[in-house]
């Protein structure tokens, strides 16, 4: 084992400061210090002048429950600066302290400037990737980010949350700069940013699309990683986190250096007054630091042992059930103590609304293994900060045992895998059947319907950002990856025909046709179904990365929204969609369906086959079986309004077809008003009315909304 020289001494001490709250706190008059590590030898607080160099050094002499802590006097927002920590470097313990590399605070609420990839970040000697048993001698200053104390106050002008229930929430996916990049109607200044995404334009198009909340991918501040770095290529999904508190600059046209903290509140501001509400997608489950042979830009020179998993039979390695070469170790008090202090940072502080959480099923191992029981779960539920917000879990990882889709606990909402599957084969044709179509419309009630959980908890999405665009999904039978550097090796390919069944060159108007009414197909199922829509962002207008379903890297025209070449006509018909489900209770209920027979005689929901006649077990058993009719009787609603009020609704028939064959169809008793046929998106609710005794024209590939009406 071997123990780094110091650097030259610290000239100077801290005043004793106090160990809480961790981080940088200005009180008006100095700034308090405080940095958590068990296994340090000694902390020196660095500050930094604006051009880079050391403006001095003070060794933090006080520890009070492993948290290192001092307060300066007359620093305040604004000052830029880093810790070295001693300790010993013995990478086979699972040590790696070097105190020549200067770190970022793990509680920094603003980050400032990139890493500089070279020899002088990494923890060891550089030797090519060979090994890392050698300390490095180089000293990583001017090379790492550097974080900034900022000052926390803000005028939020009297907004607050828009606090919409799960049952009408619709989320739409989307990246900051990737929303605003191309947008004509936000100043060029501005566009890629947080302020952009708070310009009337931008709030215009959520607007007037009906959507309730913009799930944001990462914002945290992230690194983009030496191999992206060598071809050129950015991190444009942002999924390499190093600092848990701060608001990425990269998003900022006010600087880095706390202008992006202040541009994000005034980002959430102005979407709040809006209506919308606001989520993070956050990434707890590992660092941009990656494996052992990663940079030491943070938490691996902070603290190795208690930030991360390591192999339990090789503490020089890292267990990683994420697949990015690490894992953050939230089984370790400390480490959860981080995840839970951000997270009421970000919604105390910041004002957001919720989070999705990136690859959640990492966070809930303890001992390894997944765990309804684990700590994570346990502070979540019993915090009252977080008893106020929204929380996805993107319910899988890459380890044993990780795909957990319907096993979280209550309180929780999960990204529902299974509905993305079930409905994508659907409408390719699969020979699926539909039994299992009819659980994923209905809220999943399969998956969430035993544990107290509503359909609210199912985050129903056809696409999101990982994948496919909706576009894509209808045009391509395989991904087109290449740009990203990996020979097409990268990204999910399982030569299902993703296309739906829509084969044919793009210039034959059939095949448009056909795409284009399969991309109505899929929004009219999303839209239709109970539980929460999730939109990803373009598809409403056709958005297309040219069958790249990878584009993590690509920061470029491929990811960014091209509103100059909007399908006007889909964004017509997505709007109707979502006004729709507004507009309609049967289509948002809190409960699930009983399909039981209940008050004046009627079932709240029935299932019918092309002739009219209820589905029976042997319909549901048939594999082949593309056609089904799902009526929901508004009168049997058993929600109520905030004042107590029954909620009612009209009776309502959703008609799905899958074949590429059009038929008869034979409707319930009564007289029924067309609202929706995605086989003739022009029309006019009401301008096609049927009764039952007249057998209605369907075509191929097409879903319908009917409404029933009282006789003329």
């Amino acid at each position: 084992m071997e123990t780094l020289p110091r650097t030259p001494p610290a000239t100077r001490h801290t005043w004793p400061g106090q160990h809480f709250p961790l981080g940088a706190h200005w009180d008006g008059e100095g700034t308090n210090f405080a940095l958590f590590s068990a296994n340090a030898e000694r902390v020196d607080l660095v500050l930094v002048n604006h051009d880079g160099s050391t403006r001095s050094t003070y060794e933090l002499v006080d520890r009070t429950d492993l948290t290192w802590h001092g307060y300066l006097p007359g620093v305040g927002p604004g000052t830029l600066y880093g810790f070295r920590v001693h300790g010993p470097y013995d990478p086979a313990s699972g040590k790696r302290f070097n105190a020549r590399k200067l770190l970022t605070d793990p509680y920094a609420r603003a980050l400032t400037g990139t890493v500089r990839w070279g020899p002088e970040v990494f923890g060891y000697q550089w030797n090519h990737g060979m090994n890392d048993d050698v300390a490095s001698e180089l000293d990583s200053a001017g090379s790492v980010p550097l974080s900034v104390v900022v000052d926390d106050r803000f005028d939020w002008r009297g907004t607050t949350s828009p606090r919409i229930p799960w049952a009408s929430t619709v989320v739409y996916e989307t990246h900051v700069k990737g929303f605003t990049m191309s947008h004509p109607g936000i100043p060029p200044r501005l566009r890629g940013t947080y302020a952009a995404l708070a310009h009337p334009a931008a709030i215009d198009h959520l607007r007037s699309l009906g959507v309730t909340a913009v799930e944001l991918l990462p914002v945290h501040a992230f690194i983009d990683s030496p191999r992206l770095h060598e071809l050129g290529l950015r991190n444009y999904w942002g999924y390499d986190t190093i600092g848990y508190f701060a608001p990425e600059g990269r998003y900022s046209s006010a600087g880095d250096r706390g202008g992006q903290v202040v541009e994000f509140k005034q980002m959430v501001r102005a979407l709040h007054a809006a209506g919308l509400e606001v989520f993070l997608d956050v990434v707890y489950n590992h660092t941009g630091e990656s494996n052992h042979m990663g940079p030491t830009l943070s938490f691996r020179g902070i603290d190795n042992e208690t930030y991360y998993y390591l192999h339990p039979d090789d503490r020089r390695h890292y267990w990683d059930v994420t697949g990015t070469g690490n894992t953050l170790n939230a089984g370790a008090p400390q480490t959860l103590r981080l995840i839970m202090d951000s997270l009421r940072y970000w919604a105390t502080v910041m004002h957001v609304d919720g989070f999705r959480f990136d690859l959640a099923a990492a966070l809930a191992r303890q001992f390894f293994e997944v765990n309804k029981l684990a700590a994570f779960f346990d502070v979540i539920h019993q915090d009252p900060v977080l008893a106020e917000v929204k929380l996805i879990a993107e319910p899988w990882d890459v380890g044993p045992g990780g795909y957990q889709v319907g096993n979280f606990p209550v309180g929780w909402a999960e990204w529902n895998g299974k509905y993305r599957d079930t409905v994508r084969d659907y409408w390719r044709g699969a020979a699926v059947g539909v039994a299992d179509l009819a659980y994923r419309l209905t809220g999943s009630s399969d998956l969430y319907g035993d544990d107290g959980r509503g359909p609210g908890a199912s985050i129903n999405f056809v696409t999101a950002h990982d994948g496919f665009t909706l576009r894509d999904l209808v045009s391509y039978e395989h991904k087109r990856n290449q740009a990203n550097g990996e020979d097409n090796r990268d990204g999910t390919d399982d030569n299902r025909s993703w296309n739906c069944g829509v084969e044919g060159e793009a210039d034959d108007p059939r095949v448009r046709a056909l795409r284009a009414r399969q991309q109505r197909n899929f929004l009219a199922t999303l839209l239709v179904s109970q539980g929460c829509p999730m939109l990803l962002a373009g598809d409403e207008i056709g958005r297309t990365q040219g069958g790249n379903n990878n584009a993590y890297c690509q920061d470029s025209e491929v990811s960014w929204l091209d509103w100059e070449g909007a399908d006007g006509e889909l964004l017509e018909f997505a709007r109707r969609l979502i006004a729709l489900r507004a507009d309609h209770p049967a289509l948002r209920r809190q409960r699930f369906f009983t399909g039981q027979v209940v008050g004046r005689g009627r079932k709240d929901i029935r299932w019918l086959r092309r002739d009219g006649e209820e589905m029976t077990d042997a319909d549901w058993g048939n594999h082949e079986r593309q056609s089904l009719t799902m009526v929901l009787d508004g009168g049997l609603i058993p929600d109520r309004t905030p004042t107590g009020e029954q909620i009612s609704d009209d009776t309502l028939a959703v008609l799905l077809h899958s074949s590429g064959d059009a038929c008869e169809w034979r409707l319930p008793s009564g007289t029924w008003e067309v609202v929706l046929d995605t086989a003739h998106p022009e029309e006019r609710p009401g301008t096609r009315r049927v009764h039952h005794s007249t057998p209605l024209q369907v075509e191929g590939r097409s879903l319908l909304v009917l409404r029933r009406v009282a006789a003329r």
